[in-house]
């Protein structure tokens, strides 16, 4: 891949990611390619995705430099503007970001070299009834505890408002959008549609809806499954609901979740990646569904996601089981898969866990057939 703009997304809060950054802007220099740094706190306010990719000079790289948090804000950039993105990793949970911070030169040699694969995922957009607005005293209350809060998202340009359908929103979302309560003491009460069709109504703290990418952050943490990332689906997932059915379901990508707020509810904010984007008031409503454009996340070796999943989130084995027997790590087979099976995804033979191995080590082969598949930039 030819690098002709590199845009950074930094931590500035951790000392490794600011010393990352000089690595990073000193492999730019010597390979002459321009580096800007994407600083959403700049001028001491949050500004839009487009702002910020504009400030940057449109790049086709963007590397984060951080935790989860970091890389979602510079996946939402890269999405924006259909460039790659690389997550250095520096946080605590990892699911996903891509490579250690001591790594990152060869990582970006990597890039430059073609020796790399690319994750296509899925994203989010949404519609709503009328234009997501913040008012001034629900702002002051939301702030707290939050840091300074990015802007209604805009309206898209691309697309017609319509009576039925709503107001297409600038939105893109890599882990859920979330419909939550604004009154500790009062819970939301929304109709949940799927395909158009009524499922159920809830009154709930939050309902949200997640990207299989999204389904180990929020969704996880309120009872919801742990869906593949390779994976194209949404989850919707209620928060604390006052009924029976308190399960998750999983749509199809073409399956639109509409969500209602009923007339005597009590007013609900929308979040997208945890970011509190507006309110709504009894009445409105949004519909989230797959959005056109995919994040595609630069891959430098094969993606151990279970093996993640087990170690970030302390997965124990049933004692009977233990003491029953002791399982190896991967299924070991020594031999290339027969025919029948050829089209599946395994792990090779022998790779370790991110974790147990010693800094990365770039592969040497070419890149697969998928980055050069991938839609976008080659």
């Amino acid at each position: 891949m030819t690098v002709n703009g590199l845009g950074l997304v930094v931590h500035g809060g951790r000392a490794e990611a600011v010393d990352a950054a000089r690595t990073v802007r000193a492999w730019a220099a010597e390979h002459a390619v321009p580096c800007a740094d994407i600083d959403v706190w700049n001028d001491g306010g949050r500004h839009s995705s487009d702002e910020e990719v504009a400030a940057a000079g449109d790049p086709d790289l963007i590397v984060t430099l951080g935790g989860d948090g970091t890389f979602l804000r510079g996946a939402r950039l890269a999405a924006h503007s259909d460039a790659l993105v690389l997550g250095v990793d520096l946080g605590r949970v990892g699911f996903l970001t891509e490579v250690a911070a001591c790594s990152v030169r060869e990582a970006l040699d990597a890039i430059r070299e073609d020796r790399y694969s690319v994750d296509s995922r899925m994203l989010l957009t949404m519609r709503a009834s009328r234009r997501l607005e913040m008012p001034s005293d629900v702002e002051d209350l939301m702030r707290y505890g939050r840091g300074p809060l990015l802007p209604p998202p805009q309206v898209r340009t691309d697309c017609q408002e319509d009576i039925d359908w709503g107001v297409p929103l600038h939105v893109v979302a890599v882990n859920d959008i979330v419909l939550e309560k604004l009154s500790r003491d009062r819970q939301v009460s929304v109709g949940v549609y799927i395909s158009g069709r009524l499922l159920a109504s809830y009154s709930a703290d939050a309902l949200l809806v997640a990207t299989p990418t999204g389904s180990t952050a929020y969704s996880f943490a309120a009872g919801g499954p742990v869906v593949s990332p390779c994976a194209d689906a949404l989850v919707f997932t209620p928060v604390a609901p006052h009924m029976t059915f308190n399960r998750s379901v999983v749509t199809a990508p073409d399956e639109a979740v509409g969500l209602r707020v009923l007339e005597r509810s009590g007013r609900a904010a929308v979040s997208v990646d945890g970011q509190v984007r507006g309110i709504l008031e009894p009445g409105d409503w949004i519909g989230v569904y797959a959005a056109p454009a995919r994040l595609r996340v630069v891959r430098l070796s094969p993606t151990d996601f279970y093996g993640r999943l087990r170690e970030r989130m302390n997965l124990t084995d049933a004692p009977a089981a233990v003491a029953d027997g002791t399982p190896p790590p991967l299924w070991s087979s020594r031999t290339p898969p027969p025919d029948d099976m050829a089209h599946l995804s395994l792990l090779p033979v022998g790779l370790l866990p991110a974790e147990e191995e010693p800094c990365f080590e770039v592969p040497r082969e070419t890149a697969k057939d998928d980055a050069a598949a991938a839609p976008g930039r080659s």
